[in-house]
This record gives C-alpha cells, sequence and structure tokens, in this order.
C-alpha cells in the first residue's frame, strides 16, 4: 500500500475543511470514485460532502457540500449497483434523512420521523440499506428499538419530492441503546437482521417471525457492543467489536455465543470493520492506534495471529473503514480532516 510514482497511485488523499466521521462509497457503476463524507463538529451545524476522483488529474474535488444537523452517525448510497433507481444517498442523526444527488445539487427528499407526536427524538445511532430490495431501510436507536422502513422510490413529477417512507414495523430489539443493524444475506436477503447494542449482546430477527429473536452472542462481561458487519459472501459469518476494544469477534451463526475467531493485533481501540466486497476470508480493521489492518481469515477455527496487510496513517487515529463494492481493489478510511483510498 506504499505510495508510487507510476501512471496510478496507490494512494488517493482528500483533505475537508472539517474532522469526518461517516463515510460510504457511492455503488452506481458510472460513478466509480465517487465517496461522501459526513463530518464531525460537536454543534447543531454540519455538513455532508460529496466528493469523486478525477482519473486523468489524479485529484479529488467536492462536488456538492450540504448542510446537516448534527454530525451523521451514518451515510450510506442507495445500493443499486446497476443504476436503475435514483441516484439516492440517506443520512442518520437525529432522523434517518433521505437525499437526491444531482449534477448541481444534492437535495432532501424527505425526512423519516417515527415519532411524530413528541417534541423529542431518540437519535439514530446507525442504519442499513438493503441491498436485495432497496426500498427496506432499518434503522438503530438508543431507544432500544429498531425500526424497518419502507421507502416508495417513484418518478419525479416535477419538483414533486421522489421519495415517501413508511413504517412497515418497529420492534424493541435489546434492553438497552441499540448502536447498529445489518441486513443478513440469508434466506433470500431480504428478511433476516441483525443488532448490537449497549446490552452486549448480537441478536438476530426475521421480519417474517417478529415475535422471537436469537441471541448470537453476549459478551462475557456485558461490554457493549458497537458494531456489527455480515461477510458479503458468507452469510453465516458476522464480525462485531466492543466499546474501547482492542480486538474484533467473528461469529459463526450455527456455533451461537462462541466466537470462530478473534483478531487481536491493534493496539488502541478498534473503530471500523469492513468485510471484502469480493472474497469470504479477508476483513479489513482500523482503529485508534492509527492502523488499517486486512485480515485473511480462512485458518479459522485456527487462530489467527497477524493481518496480511497493514497501513499506517501517521497522522491520526482512524475513525472509519470502507471497502468499496463496486472496487474491490481499494480501501476507504478516515482520519482528522483527511480521507484516503487505498489500493490493496
Amino acid at each position: 500500500m506504499s505510495s508510487s510514482s507510476g501512471k496510478r497511485k496507490e494512494i488517493y488523499k482528500y483533505v475537508a475543511p472539517f474532522p469526518l466521521y461517516s463515510m460510504n462509497w457511492s455503488v452506481r457503476p458510472d460513478k466509480r470514485f465517487r465517496l461522501a463524507l459526513g463530518s464531525f463538529v460537536e454543534e447543531y451545524n454540519n455538513k455532508v460532502q460529496i466528493i469523486s476522483l478525477d482519473e486523468e488529474t489524479s485529484e479529488f474535488s467536492a462536488k456538492s457540500t450540504f448542510d446537516h444537523p448534527y454530525p451523521t452517525t451514518k451515510i450510506m448510497w442507495i445500493p443499486d449497483s446497476k443504476g436503475i433507481f435514483p441516484d439516492l444517498l440517506a443520512t442518520s442523526g437525529d432522523y434517518l434523512r433521505v437525499w437526491r444527488a444531482g449534477d448541481q445539487e444534492t437535495r432532501m427528499e424527505c425526512v423519516l420521523n417515527n415519532n411524530k407526536n413528541s417534541d423529542f427524538c431518540a437519535p439514530l445511532t446507525s442504519f442499513d440499506w438493503n441491498e436485495v430490495d432497496p426500498n427496506l431501510v432499518g434503522t438503530s436507536s438508543i431507544d432500544t428499538t429498531c425500526t424497518i422502513w419502507g421507502l416508495e422510490t417513484g418518478q419525479p413529477l416535477g419538483r414533486v419530492n421522489l421519495v415517501a417512507g413508511h413504517v412497515k414495523t418497529q420492534l424493541i430489539a435489546h434492553d438497552k441503546e441499540v448502536y447498529d443493524i445489518a441486513f443478513s444475506r440469508a434466506g433470500g436477503g431480504r428478511d433476516m437482521f441483525a443488532s448490537v447494542g449497549a446490552d452486549g449482546s448480537v441478536r438476530m430477527f426475521d421480519l417474517r417471525h417478529l415475535e422471537h429473536s436469537t441471541i448470537i452472542y453476549e459478551d462475557p462481561a456485558h461490554t457493549p457492543l458497537l458494531r456489527l458487519a455480515w461477510n458479503k459472501q458468507d452469510a453465516n459469518y458476522l464480525a462485531t467489536v466492543a466499546m474501547d476494544a482492542c480486538e474484533v469477534v467473528i461469529l459463526d451463526v450455527r456455533v451461537p455465543c462462541t466466537p470462530v475467531a478473534r483478531l487481536s493485533n491493534h493496539r488502541a481501540c478498534v473503530n471500523g470493520i469492513a468485510w471484502a466486497p469480493h472474497s469470504s476470508c479477508h476483513i479489513c480493521t482500523a482503529g485508534d492506534d492509527h492502523q488499517a489492518l486486512i485480515w485473511d481469515i480462512q485458518q479459522m477455527p485456527r487462530p489467527i495471529e497477524d493481518p496480511i496487510l497493514a497501513y499506517t496513517a501517521a497522522e491520526g487515529e482512524v475513525n472509519q473503514i470502507q471497502w468499496g463494492p463496486t472496487q474491490p481493489d481499494w480501501i476507504a478510511i478516515c482520519y482528522n480532516k483527511s480521507c484516503e483510498i487505498l489500493r490493496v
């Protein structure tokens, strides 16, 4: 992953005008090196910026910048690898918002608020956009619930907004705050999802049978679990990370409650996990030790001792990592005000 002076660089860097937290690769085939970045400023006024790489000049430039209330806890482009849906992205913070990216400007399509009766909202910690059915979005909240939203993405009529949403179901998912949610590719990829939360458990749900859930894992010390990520190629595996933990736990849903691997080379807490889009045995982790590490886990259940690749961001703690679904050769990381994409 070292920089080279050849025709194609190994690292491209963009420095934003604000500290960065959330980030996501665009999925559309016609927008190859496009990312959305969210600011992290501890006040009401925050920003989202869409950047893209000019492959001729090898420079990133900002295509659009728009205001966002509070920092975005997550940003996601619509998982539309064929480019048949409108060019949408969503953000979570106080509410779930859906935006439409245009050539000149990005405008908000809708705000999805499940609590119309109150002046107070329970902030959203994360969300996931279903890859099989892009009209399904699931959100997780500090109020212990997950909400599954149905989106209607029709054809625009003049300036009339294109996207509307309704609550399909809301469920109490955990005993405490829910910190992350992710749809699984199992069983058709539409109905199964998992969540993690402050109670230290990973729970799995099926939209067809919401009367019960399955506990896949519980942290032995009941430490809150902050993130989870499903393997993109093998729906049996998922990864999770506990608060302030220096290791990532790999789980196999066929063997509940017993980790099949622990990836523990980070020297400070882990902030992000991303599975390879194209391989079932590669996963990337990033943390406060300035490192992004890529692991090959095919030796499981034998211990995975060391990563196969390591990259150090000299200037800061890596707080976000994303492996591009249409760009399997590139990983994106954020630290301080910088976003870098690294060829792997």
